[in-house]
């Protein structure tokens, strides 16, 4: 059960690969893109509820208690860790939860300029 077209930008459930390991958990993770190719694919990043004293450059701290987060869809404060990107089939996707603001999808840009050395 898959979302149908998908833009970048949104929060949704997915299955996201383990790192290392064989197999994959259903978690939130932002869309970087839309669907790509013959057999749709997005490319996602991994969205965690356990947020670190010392954040990376790549995270982006998201607290849905705060009006620019509200949008999101999350339940709890929540880090992007923009460093840990998958590509997924669209088909893993679940359900959407919510979006980020224009302002974050900026940082997000930014940020990922940043990581890839853009």
């Amino acid at each position: 059960m898959g979302c149908l077209i998908v833009p970048k930008g949104e929060i949704c459930l997915a299955s996201f690969p383990f790192g290392g390991q064989v197999g994959a958990k259903i978690r939130p993770v932002l869309l970087v893109t839309g669907p790509l190719g013959s057999v749709p694919e997005v490319l996602v990043a991994y969205m965690s509820s356990v947020v670190s004293a010392s954040p990376l450059p790549t995270d982006i701290v998201l607290n849905p208690a705060l009006p620019e987060h509200a949008g999101t869809g999350l339940k709890t404060t929540t880090v992007l860790r923009l460093h840990k990107l998958a590509t997924i089939h669209e088909s893993d996707i679940v359900r959407k939860l919510g979006d980020v603001s224009s302002a974050v999808w900026t940082e997000v840009e930014a940020r990922l300029r940043l990581l890839l050395g853009l």
